[in-house]
């Protein structure tokens, strides 16, 4: 069975906590073999840690997404770096900025600052980062600059940026890692952005619960979830979607599914096998 590493996800987010076990075991059926979870507020980084403490598969990220940061406490900072510290084998997301619909009510120098705060300090802690950024890829491309190069990592987590700006993030440290989102963009662009992606810098991911791919073909199976919100009907994506965004990422690149999959899996394994970190299991090491 082909090995998958899914570089972005959310099994904390209260629409589908309660069947984070049972979507687990259904992913790992299907072959991944590990999941970055992604925390977005001070609120869900226990949940998140809860969860890596029950799932070796988990590596636990801790971070405020750019929509939260607004609720963040004055010792928001420091209760990070506890988090981090009581965590050796957390990575740091999802942070970023956004404009957005959403991001556009909230103050985007705030975005920024906090934004770049936790960049710095994945920086000093050498760690990886996912980044969450919309429609603020050349504000995010200076951050970048500023407080970099991330010699071990950042992720442009769903990225839906142009294939132009490809090789600055790449030069600074950047990886690209694709979701079901990627399926919202013409062909022809998506292709084009896919291809300017080097081999070792390309990540699959789903966003789950959110990103549900998109497909043309009905008759392709999507593994489906309903939501824990009582009186919400809304599908929701499943982590092992990610075979989905495997299939359509390899079409576009006339590669085969097994050597994506091979080619992303191991390029996630080497940017989350920092020290400390979990998939450091892949050796036999433990966390």
């Amino acid at each position: 069975m082909m090995k998958l590493f899914d570089a972005h996800c959310h099994l904390q987010d209260p629409m589908i906590l309660t069947k984070a076990p049972q979507l687990i075991r259904t992913a790992l059926d299907n072959g991944v073999l590990h999941f970055a979870v992604n925390g977005t507020c001070e609120n869900d980084w226990h949940l998140v840690k809860q969860l890596s403490d029950n799932n070796p598969s988990i590596i636990p990220c801790f971070g405020i997404h750019p929509w939260f940061i607004l609720d963040r406490t004055p010792n928001w900072m420091n209760t990070l770096k506890e988090f981090l510290d009581r965590n050796p084998c957390a990575a740091i997301g999802e942070i970023g900025i956004d404009k957005g619909s959403q991001g556009k009510k909230i103050d985007f120098s705030q975005q920024i600052e906090v934004c770049t705060k936790q960049l710095e300090l994945a920086k000093e802690l050498k760690k990886p980062a996912s980044i969450h950024c919309v429609r603020a890829f050349n504000d995010l491309l200076q951050i970048m600059k500023s407080v970099g190069p991330f010699p071990n990592g950042v992720i442009l987590h769903s990225y839906l940026g142009s294939a132009e700006m490809v090789p600055m993030f790449a030069e600074l440290g950047g990886y690209f890692s694709f979701s079901g989102f990627l399926m919202s963009l013409k062909e022809s662009k998506a292709r084009r952005i896919v291809k300017s992606v080097p081999a070792e810098r390309l990540l699959l991911e789903t966003d789950a619960p959110d990103a549900l791919p998109k497909m043309s073909d009905k008759s392709f199976p999507l593994f489906m979830v309903e939501t824990d919100h009582v009186g919400d009907n809304e599908t929701l994506n499943h982590p092992a979607n990610i075979v989905t965004v495997l299939d359509y990422v390899a079409s576009l690149l006339d590669m085969s599914r097994e050597e994506i999959a091979d080619l992303s899996y191991r390029n996630a394994v080497r940017l989350f096998s920092y020290e400390g970190s979990k998939v450091l299991l892949e050796q036999g090491n433990t966390c």
